[in-house]
């Protein structure tokens, strides 16, 4: 009986002992806790995606907090209810958030650029590139396999005739899509404002680079010429434009023979026409009217555009930015 109760007051001193220097041990090797970058923490939506250039959320609220950055607009995802909320926590003033969102600088569907080969492989643009730079004649386009769709955490990509369309106003500028392009594709624009963008990414000369696709840029200059800001340069036989110097005047999308480039404000798309009269009487009051031809609504694959008494209607809930409908209206009355 001694012996029990021997054994019960020993291991009793035991886990005694064990926790006084537990407790004690807490309190000397705690790790000290930064309310502030706490109270940065909630303010950030949790994407973890690196665009502030940070390892993700955390990394980006103890930079603030520590001081090693003070800019409180680098979160693209929260935009400017971020860095409000930021700002009130450093107790500085609010820098603005540019609205930016992504772009796919391909245009090479199925009309324009056709197969090689049959690829029956893993679904996937990486793997794919990986045998014979993928399955589409040209090496340098979208795969359409959908890497990009399966890293957006938005639901603002899909695939669309063999090309992935980004929709703008889903788009949250996180850059998934971007780190993902095994092609490089995709490109990050201010949002609704008009900029020059070039619709191909070929490196190789002119006639090789129309052999391939149709839709392809020939490196001829035009555009370069036709600029007035020295927005455009051709570099590797490919156009490229710097959105920072681009106005968004048109020149160089007006000269470009192949119709690479495209002036887009990364809106979505509004038809420019009132008009309800038959397709005849329409042209007869405007030469840039709808007829209510319907081609639009044929080329929509997400069903947003119908046509109603004669015109077009986009419903804005439905479209993803795909630009199809604006590349099929006859009469580019859609913008």
């Amino acid at each position: 009986m001694n012996g029990i109760i021997s054994a019960v007051i020993l291991v009793c001193a035991i886990g005694l002992i064990a926790g006084i220097g537990l407790s004690i041990a807490s309190v000397v090797m705690a790790v000290p806790k930064d309310e502030k970058a706490e109270q940065i923490r909630e303010c950030l939506p949790g994407a973890n995606c690196g665009a502030c250039g940070f390892s993700g959320c955390d990394g980006y609220a103890s930079a603030l907090s520590k001081g090693e950055t003070t800019k409180t607009n680098l979160c693209a995802p929260g935009g400017s209810e971020a860095a409000k909320g930021i700002a009130e926590v450093l107790g500085v003033k609010a820098e603005s958030v540019e609205p930016m969102a992504a772009f796919v600088r391909c245009n090479g569907t199925s009309s324009h650029n056709g197969n090689k080969l049959e690829y029956a492989g893993v679904q996937s643009c990486k793997l794919a590139s990986q045998l014979f730079g993928g399955a589409k004649e040209c090496t340098y386009g979208c795969l359409g396999l959908g890497d990009c769709v399966e890293a957006c955490e938005y639901d603002a990509i899909r695939i669309c005739d063999g090309v992935a369309r980004i929709s703008p106003i889903a788009c949250h500028s996180c850059k998934a899509c971007v780190k993902i392009c095994p092609k490089g594709l995709i490109h990050m624009l201010p949002l609704g404002v008009p900029k020059a963008s070039v619709l191909c990414n070929n490196h190789e000369k002119g006639a090789i680079a129309r052999k391939h696709c149709k839709a392809a840029c020939i490196g001829c200059m035009k555009c370069v010429k036709a600029c007035e800001y020295g927005a455009v340069k051709v570099e590797n036989f490919c156009a490229v434009v710097d959105s920072e110097k681009c106005v968004g005047c048109g020149l160089c999308a007006k000269e470009c023979p192949n119709s690479v480039i495209e002036v887009r404000a990364l809106a979505k798309p509004t038809v420019s026409c009132k008009n309800t009269d038959k397709g005849a009487e329409a042209r007869k009051v405007c030469e840039a009217g709808c007829i209510g031809c319907g081609l639009c609504a044929k080329k929509c694959p997400e069903g947003a555009v119908t046509v109603e008494n004669f015109l077009a209607y986009i419903d804005n809930d439905k479209c993803i930015n795909c630009g199809l409908c604006k590349e099929s209206c006859p009469r580019k009355c859609i913008i």
